[in-house]
């Protein structure tokens, strides 16, 4: 039988990987290669000695599947974390991305690429991560390519009450007014406005 506070040490690190889903008892049981019996006890073992301990992270159970949590009352530092400026930033390429994806969706990357003139994955990877933009379909298309738009985040980031809220655009015709339709819709976005990190492409 394999040591027990291994076993615990094990399970912990599965639930991790496992994150929002979580794992079942017999999940974690044909994993490790131990009983359901012997998993559960050091499931609720662990979930006991994590309160004890008065751990940042608890071991909940929902709907049959145990999974790592937070604690409600810490909700407030969480909040800050989600909305503070070094985790907003975003790069002059994201920036740039943002405003086109903003006046243009449903956009293409390809569509997108055309106008900035550069590849980007990254700035397209950088928004979708902090839920400022969403697929919202497939272009009728060759390889249906997919189509981004803006989230309800980001309106709620910026204070809008819905896409027509934005300040009014002209058309982005090339890179060089591209710049400056970029400043010009985070400069309207009073106290809103994003933090320029590094430039990536």
């Amino acid at each position: 039988m394999m040591d027990y506070p291994k076993l615990k040490s094990i399970i912990e690190g599965l639930l991790f990987l496992a994150g929002e889903e979580g794992l079942s008892v017999k999940q974690v049981a044909e994993i490790t290669e131990q009983s359901t019996g012997l998993v559960e006890e050091a499931l609720e073992d662990m979930k006991e000695e994590w309160a004890r301990q008065e751990r940042g992270l608890q071991i909940v159970q929902i709907a049959g599947s145990y999974k790592m949590a937070t604690l409600a009352e810490h909700a407030p530092y969480f909040e800050r974390l989600a909305y503070s400026p070094s985790r907003s930033s975003l790069s002059q390429a994201a920036l740039e991305t943002l405003s086109i994806v903003a006046y243009r969706q449903p956009i293409t990357r390809v569509d997108i690429e055309e106008i900035r003139g550069v590849k980007s994955e990254r700035a397209i990877h950088t928004l979708t991560t902090k839920g400022l933009i969403e697929e919202v379909g497939r272009a009728e298309a060759i390889g249906r390519p997919i189509l981004y738009g803006t989230t309800k985040l980001f309106l709620d980031y910026f204070g809008l009450a819905s896409i027509k809220d934005l300040p009014e655009p002209s058309q982005f015709e090339d890179a060089e007014s591209l710049e400056e339709e970029t400043q010009m819709l985070f400069d309207k976005l009073d106290g809103h406005q994003l933090t320029f990190d590094d430039v990536e492409n």
